[in-house]
């Protein structure tokens, strides 16, 4: 188990909740085999999804493929130091359209909710086999959208990247810094209500307190 876990409040979550966190530091020398991978689209796969409707698409780049090369081309500065060592990056998409036409009907309420699940799943079956999976956002969605060829039906949102922990003596100090930064979240009564927005908040230790 990473040093990184448990934190506190984070002690009680079962496995592999309890032990997630999100690595920079892969092993960049890493691959995943075709069983692996087609175990992480299968935890995606089984995901809730509003009337199982399933309104998200995965684009799989390993590196060493064109799909990694075009993820690569467009990866925001801080993210190019560390997201091209993954063994593996996902990038997800959302079908929010029903049509092409910029005011067509909406594909489903709750796309960008199931996509998000879907990549939950993923994320927790990675733990589950000795993986660590890091989300992110920084890349160029327009220009990777393109060079992917996302139908205007879908909205691309993030991307998971998928490995082992590697050696930060092989990467810069910025990005070997990443994995050592205080892992802090917000108290439950900043976000968890009984009553209306803001009101009642849970407060954190409610176990303890009898509340």
């Amino acid at each position: 188990m990473s040093e990184q876990a448990p934190q506190p409040s984070a002690e009680g979550l079962a496995e592999p909740m309890r032990s997630r966190w999100s690595a920079s530091v892969y092993d960049a020398s890493h691959r995943l085999s075709d069983q692996e991978l087609e175990t992480l689209l299968r935890a995606a796969q089984w995901a809730p999804s509003a009337g199982n409707s399933q309104p998200w698409v995965l684009f799989v780049c390993v590196p060493g493929t064109v799909n990694h090369e075009r993820l690569v081309a467009h990866l925001s500065r801080g993210n190019s130091g560390w997201v091209p060592r993954a063994s593996v990056v996902f990038l997800t998409a959302a079908h929010v359209r029903s049509g092409e036409e910029p005011d067509a009907p909406a594909y489903s309420d709750y796309a960008l909710h199931d996509v998000g699940q879907a990549a939950a799943h993923l994320t927790l079956q990675a733990r589950s086999m000795g993986l660590h999976a890091h989300q992110f956002a920084g890349f160029d969605h327009d220009a990777l959208a393109d060079a992917l060829g996302v139908p205007a039906t879908h909205q691309l949102l993030t991307g998971i990247a998928v490995g082992l922990p590697g050696d930060p003596a092989e990467v810069d100090e910025r990005t070997a810094a990443r994995d050592h930064r205080d892992r802090v979240r917000k108290p439950l009564s900043a976000w968890a209500f009984r009553g209306r927005f803001g009101e009642d908040p849970v407060p954190d230790g409610l176990a303890d307190s009898g509340a």
